[in-house]
């Protein structure tokens, strides 16, 4: 199938139930460009059958239904966001490509490495969109090193202005030949085979430890994959601190956890307090539980993948904790935070509060104000502003 040929499929493809916008599409030159080396490397490896094809990172669906569309069906699938996977599902009921694929996640109490296991052995060819995050890129490709089959194929491809030659540096970590395709509409793809034997093995999550004021270090743990791996973000630093004030709750939500920094520091701090902590991604869920276990306190964490808080009832919380992304992908798009506060005044009981901390520049205030409730300003610096919204359901 060539690019003109999956022009109809392209076209029929929405981000739904991830935000959708006129600046927002569904596909880029990038997922055109991967699906034609691959159909091409396919039809040469008269031998590679489609149950030895995993997708990894794509976004609504391009790829995997796209492969699809040419005859490729078995192949699984890894995505980590969980509005990403949705809008997959999504897309192939509407194209009647529902059976083509598997999705494969991590296990409750798996980890990254049993995910690498269940995605990749006996794979043969690994189609990836390139993460944004070199530890991220680093993590896959040890795991498809370590897990696929030893003559695997590992394609990832980007815009061009999205990447690097350290990307290439990465990928020789783990395969002996890394070539780059020539620029297509500001694409490209790098090709990496001859998988290092032995191979570096799975990855290690990053770990760090933060003074943050009670009375012992609070441990950080990140798998490449996590937005902002185990570091302490400058915005929830100023956070924390004002959550002493915050009301005495039974249960508290860390909507978008992340690493597991403001789940962690309630259970420490609160030691009769239990926390669900909710993210779309798979893999902030995992570095969430490392997070709580590295803190003692994963008896009282519960981390669940969740599109925003839609498993959550309305009126159910008393106290949500909120540092929420500014970005989606590549893009700077103000959408996913709207979605969040307007989850979280869903959810809210009357009296409850929302806490949140945000780039001062982005005026989410007003934003708040009609989301959730009246809101108040807590604590302001240079860069970020802490405010306090009520949920008033009279």
């Amino acid at each position: 199938m060539s690019g003109q040929d999956r022009a109809p499929l392209f076209a029929a493809l929405r981000r739904w139930p991830d935000v959708e916008a006129d600046n927002l599409q569904a596909h880029d030159s990038a997922d055109d460009l991967l699906l034609d080396i691959a159909t091409t490397t396919l039809a040469d490896a008269a031998t590679l059958r489609g149950e030895e094809v995993a997708v990894i990172g794509d976004r609504y669906g391009a790829l995997t239904l796209g492969l699809a569309a040419a005859g490729v069906t078995g192949h699984r699938v890894h995505t980590d966001p969980l509005a990403s996977q949705l809008a997959i599902d999504a897309n192939a009921q509407r194209l009647g490509l529902s059976d083509t694929f598997r999705h494969i996640q991590p296990s409750a109490d798996g980890s990254l490495e049993s995910l690498g296991r269940d995605l990749l052995d006996g794979i043969r060819l690994v189609v990836m969109q390139l993460p944004r995050s070199l530890d991220e890129l680093r993590d896959w490709a040890r795991l498809v090193a370590t897990f696929a089959d030893d003559d695997v194929t590992l394609l990832a491809g980007g815009r061009v202005k999205h990447m690097s030659r350290s990307m290439n540096d990465v990928l020789g970590e783990s395969f002996s030949s890394v070539d780059a395709s020539l620029a297509r509409r500001k694409a490209r793809a790098l090709t990496a085979s001859g998988a290092v034997r032995p191979a570096p093995g799975p990855p290690v999550p990053d770990t760090a430890s933060y003074d943050v004021g009670l009375n012992r270090e609070l441990i950080l743990t990140a798998t490449g994959g996590t937005f902002g791996g185990a570091k302490l973000d400058p915005g929830t630093r100023l956070l924390l601190p004002a959550l002493a004030q915050a009301r005495t709750a039974d249960l508290a939500i860390d909507l978008g956890c992340g690493n597991g920094t403001l789940a962690a520091f309630l259970a420490v701090s609160r030691p009769a307090l239990k926390v669900l902590a909710c993210d779309q991604s798979a893999a902030a869920i995992l570095s969430t539980r490392s997070t709580a276990a590295a803190n003692g306190v994963a008896d009282r964490v519960s981390a669940v993948r969740d599109d925003a808080l839609s498993g959550q009832p309305e009126g159910s919380a008393d106290l949500i904790v909120l540092n929420p992304p500014f970005h989606m992908g590549n893009t700077v798009h103000a959408g996913i935070a709207l979605k969040l506060f307007a989850d979280a005044g869903r959810v809210l009981a009357d009296g409850g509060e929302l806490w949140c901390v945000w780039n001062s520049h982005l005026r989410y205030r007003g934003q708040l104000e009609r989301l959730v409730g009246p809101t108040r300003q807590v604590d302001r610096d240079p860069r970020f502003t802490v405010t306090v919204s009520r949920r008033t359901r009279h």
